[in-house]
């Protein structure tokens, strides 16, 4: 009662932020400060970019204070998730293409120059394929843009940044058994983190050699850690290795792993 009695009487306002904010004003603090706060002490910066990208403020002086270290080290592990969400520097996306040899390299030619920060997918239909990405942007404007050349290509693209269902379970879930793919030997790459390494190995594979599993996700390090699935008949067993030995990834053959075969392989009676 007390508490409440003293806001009623001195607050002017009460700003409201999500989850995605608050982690991003987590990083923030710590970028600025090498300290981190828990959720709740890094609400006032959070409502302080909040309230400044409404008013757009400039050549202002706002304080603000953080406070409280309650924060566990798994937790952790969620908020370097979300942040980039809530800085508005990445986006979700799930786009529907044609599932065929060459679709996902047109889909790629129409990111472009984007920086790919996530990569899900896995055969599923023989007529379409879903696939789950995440893209670093600049700001909002940038996921109606890449929507549009998304359309213009005639690929169904939806935003899923906003849906909390897709940022905390189905980014994660992407997958499954496919039982009647043929000839798939999945294996685990390293490629170098930056722009273009996709589209390097995308152009070095045969063209009807048809990926039916991807798997990334930007951890912040030099490299990228990619887990591919591609259907290669046994006929075509040399030049598959020559592809390897020419792309000059470092990578390991998974597809003798339990992990796989119990969960993404055909299914183990």
């Amino acid at each position: 009662e007390e508490t409440f009695r003293i806001c009623r009487e001195l607050l002017d306002e009460i700003i409201l932020v999500d989850s995605d904010a608050i982690c991003a004003a987590i990083k923030d603090i710590f970028e600025d400060t090498r300290s981190i706060v828990e959720p709740a002490g890094a609400l006032a910066v959070a409502g302080a970019k909040a309230y400044v990208e409404r008013e757009g403020c400039k050549d202002k002086t706002l304080v603000a204070i953080s406070c409280g270290a309650n924060m566990n080290f798994d937790r952790l592990r969620h908020v370097s998730e979300r942040s980039e969400l809530g800085e508005r520097r990445e986006a979700i996306i799930a786009v529907t293409i044609p599932e065929k040899p060459g679709s996902f390299k047109r889909f790629c030619s129409v990111i472009g120059g984007r920086n790919i920060t996530e990569f899900n997918y896995r055969f599923a239909d023989p007529s379409v394929a879903h696939v789950f990405v995440g893209v670093q942007i600049a700001g909002r404007d940038d996921v109606e843009k890449l929507l549009g050349d998304l359309r213009a290509e005639e690929l169904d693209g939806i935003d899923l940044t906003d849906n909390e269902l897709a940022k905390l379970h189905i980014r994660h879930l992407v997958g499954g058994h496919a039982p009647q793919l043929k000839d798939e030997r999945v294996l685990r790459f390293e490629f170098p983190d930056r722009p273009g390494a996709l589209m390097r190995f995308l152009e070095a594979m045969r063209t009807d050699w048809n990926i039916s599993l991807f798997h990334y996700r930007n951890h912040g390090a030099d490299y990228g850690r990619v887990l591919v699935g591609i259907q290669v008949p046994s006929g075509d067993a040399l030049a598959f290795q020559q592809f390897l030995d020419t792309l000059g990834y470092p990578y390991i053959e998974e597809t003798g792993n339990p992990a796989y075969r119990l969960f993404l392989g055909k299914t183990i009676r």
